[in-house]
């Protein structure tokens, strides 16, 4: 009798003790916001997690999270260059001979911990390959740590576009249904992103991926403006980007980048006569 009421009393301090994944979820959100993602006892409680629940997607994302904070460091650097990944430097002096020195802010990462980050995510967007989420965490991370040569981030990015126009998934983010033009505008953010690097690398990948959304839909005025402005500001090419513009303002006559873009060529060209 007594052995039997050992059993119960353990199975209970058993039950007691046991979290739910949301439990787990909630107590590591809480650690965050109190020590920043890859703070003291974050990861501690990923372990207890991930032992418990080794397939949620949710801790395999903290775990990309907490490793990607945990990689990642930055140090200031010359470049000779006015902006660099789409920032102004951060210290400008002149060197012995009166030249111009600029300082920017740049990322640096371990790359041990940055692939063990990657590892998690892409584990995630294997159990739940709908979930755009991950699919963007990816990408954002590949694109910091390539800095101005963002290649496997376009390659990710061009592999998300041809999985969508093939599959046709019922895209989730954060468990919500997505619409197509929430779709569209999660891919334009990207795009905008490697435009505002702006280094020759990321260009061609502006280009390339404006250029696959227009497969699916030629009409769509946004990746229409976006080869308006690679012709424009990448390559310095007027007549090319007057005609991707032109054909922006033919779909919708009061598009108000395509209308202030044509004005900035249209300048130009009085300017240049």
């Amino acid at each position: 009798m007594k052995k039997l009421m050992a059993i119960i009393l353990s199975a209970v301090c058993l039950g007691a003790t046991a979290q739910t994944a949301e439990q787990f979820k909630e107590k590591y959100e809480r650690q965050v916001r109190s020590v920043g993602a890859d703070g003291v006892g974050v990861e501690y409680i990923l372990g207890r997690w991930s032992d418990a629940f080794p397939d949620d997607t949710r801790m395999l994302e903290a775990r990309f999270n907490y490793y990607l904070a945990k990689s990642r460091s930055e140090k200031v650097q010359i470049v000779d260059a006015e902006r660099y990944l789409g920032q102004k430097p951060v210290l400008s002096l002149k060197d012995s001979l009166g030249k111009k020195v600029n300082y920017f802010t740049v990322p640096v990462f371990n790359d041990s911990l940055f692939r063990i980050s990657q590892k998690s995510i892409d584990r995630a967007i294997e159990l739940a390959p709908d979930a755009l989420v991950y699919r963007l965490d990816k990408i954002g991370a590949l694109a910091a740590y390539e800095k101005d040569s963002p290649d496997m981030a376009a390659t990710a990015m061009l592999d998300l576009i041809d999985y969508d126009s093939t599959v046709h998934p019922g895209w989730t983010f954060d468990g919500q249904a997505v619409s197509r033009e929430e779709f569209e505008s999660a891919v334009q953010e990207y795009c905008f992103l490697f435009y505002r690097t702006g280094s020759p690398n990321s260009y061609e990948s502006f280009r390339i991926l404006s250029e696959r959304m227009l497969k699916q839909n030629p009409k769509n005025t946004l990746f229409l403006n976006n080869l308006g402005a690679y012709w424009q500001v990448a390559r310095h090419d007027d007549k090319k980007a007057a005609k991707y513009y032109k054909k922006v303002l033919k779909l919708n006559p009061g598009d108000e980048s395509a209308t202030a873009n044509m004005k900035i060529i249209e300048k130009n060209k009085h300017k240049n006569k």
